[in-house]
Parts: structure tokens; sequence; C-alpha cells
């Protein structure tokens, strides 16, 4: 059975809490593809402005609620606001090209508004306060709660992203992409159990490579203070047909959900024991 893209009813269910209670915390900050009405009629087209969507990850990622880990994710297209991005503005990659906070071009530098249509210094604050900042204040407070039970805690910031996009990156992209912030954001042996099971795969895979984490792996992983974080930054190719995005095909995805579900699986058994430096 293939599952097609659901548009939420309304604003009011932009944003998804699964409070579980392991200490594991699977965001999703891109899988939205909800446009307010506002923002569908000030934008190019709506298939432009959901073209970098992390696609179907709440299908793909659909098991970790029986493993026990919290999820957190928004409906809301990452066109509208893009939680994983710095609210000061600052770039996560200097002197390369990225989307803003708000973004106005695709990853491809398309542009997503009409003539005199981008979002203004208000609209975007306005943004922040409907969207990026709940958005925060859940996976702030569900960080907050599970440290209280716990003394280490995990983000597991999930992404997925074409597999080509010359203005991005080189060639093709590799099926796996880990980061963790140059090694920042989490401790080592975090690090060393990902790769041990992605060499273990059939998926080529990068760490801290052209992408090394957003602002979410970047500003909660703080391995000094108990919170870990690590983002996997998945290729299309690896789980579904890039030329049908609309779909989700379970048969295709479950060699990818198999591996996630022992990475998962594996990072939930590291957190059981103290980890040290």
């Amino acid at each position: 059975m293939k599952n097609k893209i659901a548009e939420p009813v309304g604003v009011s269910s932009w944003l998804v809490v699964e409070a579980r209670e392991r200490p594991l915390i699977v965001s999703m900050p891109h899988t939205g593809t909800y446009l307010p009405p506002e923002v569908a009629a000030a934008v190019i087209s709506v298939e432009l402005a959901r073209k970098d969507t992390d696609w179907h990850l709440q299908h793909l990622y659909g098991f970790v609620g029986d493993l026990g880990a919290t999820v957190i994710r928004t409906n809301v297209s990452r066109t509208v606001i893009d939680v994983n991005r710095d609210p000061a503005g600052h770039s996560l990659y200097p002197g390369r090209p990225t989307t803003e906070l708000c973004p106005t071009t695709t990853f491809d530098g398309e542009p997503l508004y009409k003539e005199k249509s981008a979002p203004t210094t208000r609209e975007i604050a306005t943004r922040r306060v409907s969207y990026f900042d709940p958005y925060h204040a859940a996976l702030t407070s569900e960080i907050a709660r599970l440290r209280a039970q716990y003394d280490q805690v995990l983000i597991y910031d999930c992404h997925s992203i074409r597999s080509v996009i010359p203005r991005l990156f080189d060639g093709v992209l590799p099926i796996l992409n880990i980061g963790t912030n140059s090694g920042k954001s989490c401790s080592p042996s975090i690090t060393s159990d990902v790769e041990m099971i992605c060499k273990r795969s059939s998926f080529n895979f990068i760490v801290d490579g052209r992408f090394k984490g957003g602002w979410i792996t970047r500003h909660y992983g703080q391995p000094d203070h108990g919170v870990h974080a690590v983002q996997i930054e998945i290729a299309l190719r690896g789980y579904m047909d890039e030329g049908n995005r609309s779909e989700f095909n379970p048969e295709k995805a479950k060699t990818m959900q198999d591996f996630l579900s022992i990475v998962i699986s594996s990072l939930l058994d590291r957190m059981r024991f103290p980890i040290t430096k």
C-alpha cells in the first residue's frame, strides 16, 4: 500500500508531539507540506514550494514509536519557515549557498515567491512566533522531561534530500550523511556506533561531509550537559523513487527501514549506559 501526501485540516494540526518514555527524541523539522492560504497565494507554485520537502520521513520512521522514542515533527512546509535554521539569520555554512529562515529560493536557486510577494521582516517575525518558537518550545520541554529521568538524552534529527543538487554539492550525494557538528554535538562513542552500523550496510555514507548538522544539532547538542545530538540526512534514492515524490512505497523503503531500526535500537541501547568522552 502506498501513502499519498495528506494535508492537515488547518494550522492547529501543524505541530505533532508524541511523548514517550525512552531517552531519545526523533525530530522531523522538514516533513511538512502544508502552506497557509496567504503563503500559497504568494508563492509561484505550490509544487515548487514543496520541492525541498524531506519527503515521507514520518512513514519511513514510523517504527520509532514502538521502540519508545519521542517524536516531534511539523506539518508546515519549510517554505513557510525553516525550524532548522539559526533564528538570528546566521549561515550554517558561511561562504556556501544555503536557504534562509524563511526561504525565498529553492535549493536550486529558483525564486519561490511572485514579484514583490516575498515575506517582509514583519512577516518573518510573525512566522517565527507562530511556528519556529512553538517547535523549539516543544523540543526544549521534551528534553527537560527526559533529562529529569535520565542522565543523558539523544536528539536524532531526521532529514532527506535530493541526490543531485549542483548548487549545494558536487556530483551525487552519498545515501547516508551523518552530521555531528564536526564531533561537537555528541559523544564520539555515538558516532562510532552509527559508523559501525553504516559500514555493515549496503549504503555508502560519510560523516560530517557536506552536511554537518543544522541548527537543531548544533544548538541542542551539548554532550557535557547530557544532551547529545546527531543528524542523519538520507538521499531520497535510498528509500523512494525520486521521480515520484508524492508517494511513499513501503516495499521500496523496507531495506532502509530495517537499517534505521538497527541504528535507533543501537542508540537506545547506548543511552542506557554512562557515556564518557
